[in-house]
């Protein structure tokens, strides 16, 4: 390169003061990141002029690579380094671990928007103040005056900084005005339930409760929950979501707030907001940030210090499957399209609350509804609104339960039928008569495996040799997380000989399989959690010869289950240990999340 254009190669200065894109280019160059001549090209290319966009936003917008490793020099990879040279620890703001009630009190919004910098963490001898500007420092010792704590800068990206700073606030403001629309008492108790519905309610359509509602939706869908908990407590009432099968406490309200809000949310549910005593329930369809249509299934219920809220998410991109995106196996793929083919018997899913039962029965009936059969339902309720069934909702006012409405449903000539679930001996009855006089009968039952179902049946009254003749197959099913695949790393703790002795006789690997077990390790992408998403572990019993002659030989589950293996089952723990061997999941999730085997009087754990 010739002289005049190296001297073009934005120098090196000292750090001081506010950042400018070219101080940062020459530390790229110095730092050995970007080539001297990249720097002087991108210089030209950015020219003299000045920009509104912070320093750091600028130079990733430029698409640089990493001269050493040849990875995108992208914000966060910037903003990683420049943490890293100012000496200072890195950031990356998760919503989840904010208290924003409490950092938004240590300064105002004007001050935050102007210094450009946001508190994340308050304890009791330090705040956590989150920086894109590692080397302006004169607003420290002013907020450690006003809070009488030590002050520790971090850097963070400064899109963050500028999206966090605009939210917190705003719904500070928001919790704010909405609680000051009225009071009630602060101690709400087990004694004054009843006469709940008697005192005046805060204003539901209040534009601050109305805020902090939408708030609170918009930033559940962007964090994938499934659920979303409001938690009336003695003190602070909690709001919690549940991501990857797992609770998180994302922000704390007043009580008054928590009236109100739970007040709006039934309103817009069609609930009787004034009854409070006894449980309800609702749902709620709106638009995720965007634009795909969400249900949201509702249930309150009354408790010691107000009344408890859930809602639950079906987000159409995973409520919404086809069977092939489920996660069965190849073999069991194959053995459930041929099981559901059967024009006549009882299928059932079994499996405990959240175990993406629901996603399976839509997913298959799904796939079933054509134009040439009547698929009818009876839920309770109904889960998700799907155009291609009938659905019916159970009515205990007019006594329409499970038993009646599957009666009914017998005279509307329906080829395939759906019991949300067959909780009594009468249903039991009906599903087995509906079978028996020619329909496709699904339905879910709550048991820990397959074979356990059939004892449940026998257990609530069902002769054997009813079950053996109408019973097509169960499918027990779980749900784990998955590995983050931006962060998982290999885990060569993890030998054949501990997944081998995690479940005993039953062989983990075919020969010649290979071993790739990965453990969780943390990044941005999955909040630090090491886990992103979910998957499936399904164990199929298909009723053969030998599955109905153990059931009609005084049953046991041990005599079940080696029925069952023998006929292909593949126990939901082995199900979950080929995803450990394949690096989907960890042991300990499939541990936390399968039953043992247990055959004869052995456990296989």
């Amino acid at each position: 390169m010739s002289g005049p254009a190296r001297r073009t190669v934005p120098a090196a200065t000292e750090p001081g003061g506010p950042l400018t894109w070219r101080q940062m280019l020459g530390w790229l160059v110095e730092d050995g990141r970007v080539r001297p001549d990249e720097a002087v090209q991108l210089a030209q290319r950015l020219g003299a002029g000045d920009s509104a966009q912070h320093p750091l936003v600028r130079l990733a917008g430029a698409s640089l690579v990493d001269a050493r490793d040849g990875r995108a020099l992208d914000l966060e990879a910037l903003t990683r380094w420049l943490a890293q040279r100012a000496g200072l620890a890195y950031l990356r703001i998760d919503p989840l671990k904010v208290d924003v009630a409490r950092v938004t009190e240590v300064m105002s919004a004007g001050y935050a928007e102007r210094r450009r910098v946001l508190p994340v963490q308050v304890g009791a001898t330090e705040v956590v103040v989150a920086t894109a500007e590692p080397f302006v420092t004169d607003w420290v010792d002013e907020i450690a005056r006003h809070t009488r704590r030590t002050v520790r800068r971090v850097v963070s990206s400064p899109l963050e900084l500028a999206r966090y700073t605009t939210e917190f606030y705003q719904l500070a403001r928001s919790v704010r005005a909405a609680q000051k629309t009225g009071e009630v008492s602060a101690s709400v108790n087990f004694e004054q339930l009843v006469e709940l519905g008697k005192h005046r309610q805060l204003d539901a359509n209040d534009q601050g409760v109305v805020q902090v509602v939408d708030w609170l939706w918009t930033y559940a869908f962007e964090q994938r929950a499934s659920d979303i908990h409001l938690e009336p407590r003695r003190e602070q009432c909690l709001i919690r979501l549940r991501i990857d099968g797992v609770l998180h406490t994302a922000y704390q309200l007043p009580q008054t707030v928590m009236a109100a809000v739970t007040a709006r949310i039934k309103l817009l549910a069609r609930m009787d907001v004034i009854e409070r005593r006894r449980p309800q329930d609702g749902r709620i369809k709106t638009r995720s940030p965007r634009g795909d249509e969400i249900e949201m299934r509702l249930s309150t219920l009354p408790t010691a210090f107000g009344e408890k809220l859930v809602m639950r998410i079906f987000d159409p991109e995973t409520a919404v499957q086809p069977v092939e995106a489920l996660g069965f196996g190849a073999a069991d793929a194959a053995r459930w399209q041929r099981l559901v083919a059967q024009p006549h018997g009882i299928v059932l899913v079994t499996g405990p609350t959240g175990s993406g039962k629901t996603t399976t029965l839509y997913a298959t009936l799904r796939a079933l509804a054509t134009d040439e059969v009547n698929v009818c339902t009876i839920e309770d309720p109904i889960e998700m609104i799907e155009p291609a069934f009938n659905q019916t909702q159970v009515q205990a006012a007019v006594e329409l339960d499970f038993a009646s409405g599957l009666r009914t449903l017998m005279r509307q000539d329906p080829d395939i039928i759906m019991v949300g679930e067959i909780r009594d001996l009468a249903t039991a009855e009906m599903a087995v008569q509906a079978a028996l006089t020619g329909h496709l009968v699904f339905s879910t039952l709550h048991t820990n495996d397959a074979a356990s179902a059939v004892t449940r049946l026998l257990d609530l009254g069902v002769p054997a040799y009813l079950i053996g003749a109408t019973l097509s197959g169960v499918l027990a099913q779980r749900l784990v997380r998955r590995l983050c695949p931006d962060c998982r790393a290999p885990d060569a703790a993890l030998a054949p000989e501990l997944l081998q002795a995690a479940l005993g006789r039953l062989p983990v690997l075919e020969p010649g399989e290979p071993l790739r077990p990965m453990r969780p390790v943390g990044c941005p992408a999955c909040r630090q959690t090491g886990y992103r998403g979910r998957l499936g572990l399904f164990e199929l019993l298909e009723v053969d010869a030998a599955v109905r002659s153990a059931i009609g030989a005084e049953p046991d589950l041990a005599r079940l289950r080696r029925a069952g293996l023998a006929g292909g089952l593949q126990p939901l723990r082995r199900a979950g240990l080929r995803l450990v061997a394949q690096g989907q999941t960890t042991l300990d999730e499939v541990l936390r999340s399968t039953p043992a085997w247990e055959e004869g009087g052995g456990s296989l754990q």
